[in-house]
């Protein structure tokens, strides 16, 4: 388990897919800080956290909470200084009405089934504050299932239309969607196609870090796609990425369809 999350944590660091991540979700999180500019105590939560190190990215913004179910990783991120941290699952937040700006959600839905993602974005717009944003981003594309999805707990990957009606089910109106990785998909389909063929199973090869000049090099080919993601969308790729918010007005002053008005 050590060695594992060791993996992760290296991988987060240094992988090129983890590079281009940060860089597509960045444009997105400085446009929801700067709606927010003004707001007192701005407070961002990150649902599924992991290791933490997504929460150093976040604390740019403001600062930063995060849960997770797993206790390894939350173990490990506390080791490493996060102290804003704690067990939860994103489909009961221990959290009350209202008290975030930002929530985030980075490769965790696809682990839930449709129910449990619905319900895990009702919690977000639950403690969202009225006018607050959403950044989250799955992974697209049910053709694109290989080993990641058995190593990453996979249930479920997305097309736009499917992720649109969940954020729009839960309350939130959908401000920007778009695939990201359209550069390196034809070389995903084809390892994904190649692991069909033998069959699926867990491997830590899909958070190796590669060879210097190979990482080198696709996360070059990532940033050129993140500076075209600033003025347009992708219409197609192994991820989706989307920014929505928690309307402002009457809209947004109550639970989305469906959902409590206070916590469990």
């Amino acid at each position: 388990m050590h060695r594992l999350l060791d993996m992760t944590a290296r991988a987060e660091r240094e992988h090129f897919w983890f590079h281009g991540f940060r860089r597509f979700v960045r444009p997105l999180l400085e446009r929801a800080a700067r709606a927010l500019e003004g707001r007192d105590h701005p407070r961002i939560l990150d649902c599924g956290c992991g290791t933490g190190n997504n929460l150093q990215m976040l604390r740019r913004y403001a600062p930063a909470f995060g849960i997770d179910l797993t206790f390894s990783g939350l173990a490990y991120a506390q080791r490493h200084g996060e102290r804003r941290t704690a067990q939860a699952s994103a489909t009961a937040l221990p959290f009350p009405d209202r008290v975030f700006d930002i929530v985030t959600s980075f490769d965790v839905i696809y682990a839930l089934d449709d129910r449990g993602a619905e319900t895990a974005l009702k919690e977000m717009y639950r403690v969202m504050r009225p006018g607050g944003y959403l950044v989250l981003n799955v992974a697209a594309l049910p053709g694109l299932r290989g080993n990641h999805s058995v190593l990453g707990g996979e249930v479920q990957r997305y097309t736009r239309p499917a992720l649109r009606a969940h954020l729009e089910r839960a309350g939130f109106s959908v401000k920007r969607l778009t695939y990201t990785n359209a550069s390196i998909l034809p070389i995903v389909a084809g390892v994904r196609f190649g692991q069909r063929l033998v069959g699926h199973h867990e491997s830590t090869r899909e958070i190796s870090v590669p060879a210097r000049p190979i990482n080198a090099a696709l996360s070059a080919i990532l940033a050129v796609e993140a500076a075209a993601l600033k003025v347009v969308d992708m219409p197609v790729g192994s991820s989706l990425l989307t920014l929505a918010s928690r309307p402002p007005g009457p809209e947004g002053a109550e639970a989305g369809p469906g959902q409590r008005t206070a916590t469990s």
